[in-house]
């Protein structure tokens, strides 16, 4: 029987690429995201992509929403094999006596409650089946801090406390639980964190090369492509001319 794999934030970036590399696996896959074009047009991408893909157009930030858009899935859909949380965010970069309200609570809400409320959903499908594997995409900044990343870096422990948290209550069930913490990934990150001002976002790349998007799904690959008696805990993903969350070297 084909598996079935949910990715959250699929419209583009990171979850777009871990779409396109679970198809290749041979998986089905429902993709979710807030904008429903962009899971259109991923689905037009796929040669029998109405077949093979599944979206659900709503805002993992409401737990109302997520729970009706799960609770009306096709009964062919229902019995999801993994669960990538990939939706996540940074919204600002000041210091911590200047940070935006409104940019801890999207933060707070997407990275944090997000993957709450969707794996709170998925995984008594999985304990019910006594297997599965949920994959958290977290990041560098899960593992260390730096300055003006104060509540996005604290998203991104939570996550991987999280992650350690549900690896401990699931294993009696046989699921495994895994995350993926890359670094510098050029994707649309940037442009939201600077809420669309593309020379801020541009500067974060300049003088080096930073991952790709396919580079994470790569990981993510390797991840569920090991034997059932392994489990990848983490991979911290970076590029070559990043030492740490700080120290970057630039052409």
């Amino acid at each position: 029987m084909t598996k079935i794999a949910l990715i959250t934030g699929a419209s583009s970036g990171i979850g777009r690429a871990t779409a396109k590399k679970m198809i290749s696996l041979g998986y089905k896959i429902i993709i979710t995201g807030r904008r429903i074009e962009l899971l259109q047009s991923l689905i037009s991408e796929i040669p029998n992509g109405n077949e093979l893909i599944l979206a659900l157009n709503f805002d993992i930030r409401s737990q109302e929403d997520a729970k009706r858009a799960l609770d009306r899935l096709p009964d062919g859909w229902k019995k999801i094999d993994v669960l990538i949380n990939n939706a996540g965010l940074a919204a600002g970069a000041d210091p911590i006596d200047k940070g935006c309200r409104d940019d801890w609570e999207r933060m707070i809400d997407t990275n944090i409650k997000g993957l709450l409320y969707i794996s709170q959903l998925v995984i008594p499908v999985m304990i019910e089946r006594k297997s599965g594997h949920i994959i958290n995409i977290s990041s560098l900044a899960g593992h260390e801090v730096y300055a003006n990343g104060n509540v996005y870096c604290a998203s991104k422990h939570a996550v991987n406390a999280i992650s350690k948290g549900m690896r401990i209550d699931l294993l009696q069930y046989g699921i495994k639980v895994s995350s993926v913490s890359p670094g510098m990934v050029e994707t649309e990150f940037s442009i939201v964190r600077y809420h669309g001002d593309k020379e801020k976002a541009d500067n974060v790349y300049k003088g080096l090369t930073p991952l790709s998007a396919d580079d994470v799904a790569d990981a993510i690959e390797f991840i569920v492509t090991r034997p059932t008696h392994v489990n990848v805990n983490d991979i911290i993903l970076v590029p070559s001319a990043q030492a740490s969350a700080v120290y970057n070297f630039r052409e």
